[in-house]
Order: structure tokens, then sequence, then C-alpha cells
């Protein structure tokens, strides 16, 4: 390895017109060395390594993995690089990511600004902050959308999430209790955006029909000011840090195999993020969160849904039966929180099922047994006893069909001449017939 005086040097005798031979002799060097460096292959102070690079083995399916999508973080390309067995540090894996240059150019992304910021001081169990994410369609359904309600303690970060396909009030109070108890208790206010299952948005005051959640939890409920995100800084990073580090790389077959995804990201790999010289669990744990009621607010959820062909209902990854009479019809199914059961309402407004709600997501088919019976005598009604045409009978070519093909071939034997006036003379006697 040359000094940088030494490579300035070798440069110098270069351009007197001093050919790499006699610049070995003067400085004592091999010229193979002095070789590279005047052609830039080495640098001064820039060992070449004896040994193999680590990053080596992996460097194709990381070059691969950012060439499919170029904004994927390098954490999560970190973890599958572990899984292959890279042993080196984070920043070791950073840094030949930039290195190597693996990473595509995103004009768009480049020309996005940043703003000031400031963090604000949170008390221990002072607060939570909730907010929606629109993932978008599912990765185990084209046809419907999933979202993501978030809630995080501002002192700590600790996070938990939940998954469901509607955002309205009820879904949303089953969000809220099943994140809280995930927590382990509530802190003292909620604080939201301008949601309008939550805030009005003419008033910016709570909505009527929210006061009785928040006096069922014991807490207060706090809208960020008018154009204000940032306020809520913690939820807002958190969502983004599961959309970035979780979501974008999921890979599940169905709504309860992504919540326990999510569930087990959030208890493992988000609760080990550093938060100075602890982590968010630790942090998280020593919060003094208020206790929880027993049951969750009992509001009703209400979906519609249309019955399938096999007199079935799709509900929250499992399916339930109806009468078969209800086939194409559009019903709505209610339950509330804290309940068991789950109840099918016709169009005209009658209770046509109720049954007991299996756990969420886990494809189970309930049936009741009278449905199953009306289901079967509607299907037996449609046989018939008509015998099928037997298939295993022997029909050679009539007596019209060998005419018809001696016609058209010739008896002579020899090599039929096609003539489509024998078409048309055949398909005149059948239109007269006819």
């Amino acid at each position: 390895m040359l000094t940088q005086e030494e490579d300035v040097e070798i440069h110098a005798l270069a351009k007197r017109g001093w050919t790499i031979s006699e610049i070995a002799r003067h400085t004592g060097r091999d010229r193979k060395t002095v070789r590279a460096y005047l052609a830039g292959v080495r640098q001064p102070g820039a060992r070449v390594s004896t040994v193999e690079d680590p990053f080596d083995r992996i460097e194709a399916y990381v070059a691969q993995r950012l060439a499919d999508d170029h904004g994927v973080w390098a954490t999560v390309l970190f973890d599958d690089a572990r899984d292959l067995g890279y042993d080196r540090s984070y920043p070791t894996f950073t840094r030949k990511l930039r290195e190597r240059n693996l990473r595509p150019h995103c004009e768009a992304c480049s020309g996005v600004k940043g703003r000031a910021t400031v963090v604000i001081d949170h008390p221990p169990g002072e607060e939570i902050q909730w907010d929606w994410d629109e993932l978008g369609t599912c990765p185990w359904d084209e046809t419907v959308d999933v979202s993501m309600l978030v809630g995080s303690l501002s002192h700590s970060s600790k996070t938990r999430a939940w998954l469901t396909y509607s955002q309205d009030q009820p879904h949303l109070v089953e969000g809220i209790d099943q994140i809280l108890r995930r927590l382990g208790g509530t802190a003292r206010v909620w604080r939201v955006d301008r949601m309008a299952t939550v805030i009005n948005p003419a008033t910016g005051k709570i909505q009527a029909s929210f006061a009785p959640v928040a006096k069922h939890y014991g807490v207060k409920v706090v809208p960020c000011p008018p154009r204000r995100g940032n306020r809520k800084g913690v939820v807002e990073k958190q969502i983004h840090y599961l959309t970035q580090r979780w979501w974008r790389t999921l890979a599940a077959g169905g709504l309860a195999e992504a919540q326990a995804s999510l569930d087990r990201f959030c208890a493992t790999i988000g609760d080990a993020r550093r938060r100075g010289d602890t982590t968010a669990a630790e942090l998280g744990d020593s919060e003094p969160l208020l206790a929880l009621p027993e049951l969750a607010y009992p509001a009703t959820t209400e979906v519609t849904r249309i019955v399938a062909a096999n007199a079935l209902v799709s509900v929250d990854g499992n399916r339930y039966s109806v009468p078969p009479a209800l086939v194409g019809v559009e019903v709505k199914v209610n339950q509330r929180l804290g309940s068991d059961e789950l109840v099918i309402i016709s169009p005209a407004g009658s209770i046509v099922a109720t049954h007991q709600t299996a756990p969420r997501g886990v494809g189970r088919i309930v049936r009741l047994p009278q449905h199953t019976a009306a289901l079967e005598n509607v299907v037996l009604a449609a046989f018939t006893t008509d015998r099928p045409c037997p298939t295993k009978v022997n029909r050679p070519p009539s007596g019209a069909a060998v005419a018809i093909a001696a016609e058209i071939g010739g008896d002579d034997g020899a090599s039929p001449v096609i003539d489509l006036g024998v078409y048309q003379r055949h398909i005149d006697r059948r239109d007269g017939a006819s």
C-alpha cells in the first residue's frame, strides 16, 4: 500500500515520461503495484483485502430486492441477510450498500424536503396517540381493502396495532379495546386527529356518540389542532415504521395470520427499539396506566354481505349459514362487542340466523342443523330421475350418412374432389325438410 506522498510522486514521475520500470526502481516498489496506482485500480491508504467479503454471498439477493422495490428499508434487508448467514454488523451492511451503489436512484423521492420538528416531552402514562393507516388492497384478498388502527404511548412509543376492513365507529371502538388490552392498560388522555368518528368536523368537539366510549374507559379525548399533524408525531412515526418494516414485506394468507404476524412484530422487533439507554418495552412497562374495564364498550359492528351460492355469509375470515332462500340476497351482519353471538338480518329487517362467533380469521364454516337440512332439500329437489343418454351404445354411420359420404367422395376409389355444390344441395334438402 502506497502512502499519499508516494502516490503523488509516482504520478509526477509518470508525467515526466518515466517508464513503469524506472519508477519502480526509483521508489523500490513492485512494477505491478506502480501500474495499479497509475491506472487508478488502487488508491493510497486503502489496503487490498486478502479475505473473502461476506457481503459477496448476499450481494445478488440484496441487489434483486432493491431492483424489485427501491424503497425497501435497509433494516428489512439486514434481517434477511442475517437469515442467509451474513454475520457482520448493521453499519457494515449499510456501508456496503453505499459503496457498491446498490440502491437505484429515484428522482421523485430525492426531491422530497423535510420540515422542522421538535420533541415534545410526554409524562409517563399521560397520553396515547391514535391514528388510522389505510394499507390498501389485502395481499390475501384483492377484492377488499384493509386498514390498520395504531395506538402509541407518547412517553415510551410502545405501540400496538389492529387490522380491520372498516373504519366506522364500532370497528374503531373494537380496535381501541383490542390495542389497549395488548398494552395492558390505557393512558389518561387519548389524542386523535380530527377523524369524523371521534371529532365533529364542524365544531371540533367530541362526537356525542363517542362520548360514552371515553366515559367507559375513564379517559379524556383531545383532538390535534387543525393542520398540525406533527402534534401526534409519535403515532405518525410508528405508522411509517410499521408500514415500511412490517407491511411492505408481509406474506400472509388471511386476516388472522396477518394479525398474528403484526402482534409478533410489535412485541419483538418494535418493542426492542432503543430509547436512549433503554428500550420501548422497558419504558412502556414502567408507565403507570389505568386499569381497563372487564368488558369492551358494547358497540355493535355492522357489515353488509351478499349470501353465496352455498348459503354462507363471509365475516372476518369465517363463514356462517343462512336459509338457502337468501342465496344472492344482500344481508346485514351485526355483532355486539363483548358478546360471542353474531346476528344476520334480512333486507326486511328480520333476524334470519344467530350464530356463536368463531375466532377471528380462522376460516371456519359454521352451519346450523336446520340450514344444512334445508340446503340439502333444495339441492336434492333439483335432481332429475331421467336417465342420461347412454354412452356405450354401438351406432355406426347411418345409411343416410354413408350415402352423403359416397356422393362427396365418389365410389371409384379415386382421390376425392371437393364439390361445394354437394354441400349446397344437402343444405337445401335440410331446409326443405324443416
